[in-house]
């Protein structure tokens, strides 16, 4: 069809007529009052259905600038029902994904848009996966309502020996014990009961005593991605 024609179906005839001259011709049959050009529609006045874009078998449109597809979406639910870190491949399979690389796409995707929405929550790469958490100046008060008494709870004492086991892993309890000048063998123990500390393996030396070292949930209770992620101490941290 020619630039600046319109088509229009009369009872008489289907015709061809310039824009111009097809408004003269309604104005014309219909009188002035009722004819309105295409270009003047109301800008919050819905398009007609035939100009709406269809979805495809399994999307979902959306008017919302931050709407979830459907990837998306199950991405998102399945980070929110989870109480512990999801692997990119886990995160993949419970979503219905194609791959790993699909799930981290997805996830960046998703943390753009709580960022946009200045959200109270993030999602963080945290031991070896994804965890979908609140954001940390909202802590304060989430404080308040969970007091559930399932919190981690550690003593100085063996905060410290965690402390020298995270930073000098492999290690023996021997080397712990001359780190901290008491004996720590109930305490490492008490550690490994908590999911802390395991055993990493056997030294070379006489007797082959066992080697411990942090575990996975180390990471997630303290928030660290892996354990170069430690705090910077010199005075701990075993040389390279």
């Amino acid at each position: 069809m020619p630039a600046g024609w319109q088509f229009e179906k009369c009872t008489e005839s289907a015709r061809y007529l310039p824009a111009e001259a097809h408004m003269n011709h309604l104005r014309q049959r219909y009188g002035s009052a009722t004819v309105r050009p295409i270009t003047q529609r109301p800008g919050n006045a819905p398009l007609p259905s035939a100009l709406r874009r269809r979805a495809e078998p399994g999307e979902s449109l959306s008017r919302e600038p931050h709407a979830r597809d459907g990837k998306l979406a199950r991405v998102e639910a399945a980070l929110f029902i989870t109480d512990e870190p999801l692997t990119a491949r886990r995160l993949a399979d419970a979503a219905g994904l194609a791959d790993s690389a699909e799930a981290r796409a997805l996830i960046d995707r998703l943390q753009q848009l709580y960022d946009a929405d200045a959200s109270a929550f993030q999602v963080e790469e945290i031991a070896g996966g994804y965890q979908l958490l609140t954001r940390p100046q909202y802590h304060p008060w989430l404080a308040r309502l969970k007091r559930t008494g399932h919190e981690l709870r550690l003593t100085p004492t063996t905060l410290e020996t965690l402390a020298v086991v995270a930073y000098k892993q492999p290690i023996m309890r021997a080397e712990v014990e001359k780190v901290r000048g008491v004996a720590c063998g109930e305490v490492i123990r008490q550690l490994m009961e908590k999911g802390l500390v395991r055993v990493a393996g056997r030294h070379d030396s006489l007797g082959r005593p066992q080697l411990y070292g942090t575990t996975r949930k180390f990471l997630q209770a303290f928030g660290l991605k892996s354990l170069a992620d430690l705090p910077e101490v010199d005075s701990l941290r075993r040389p390279t």
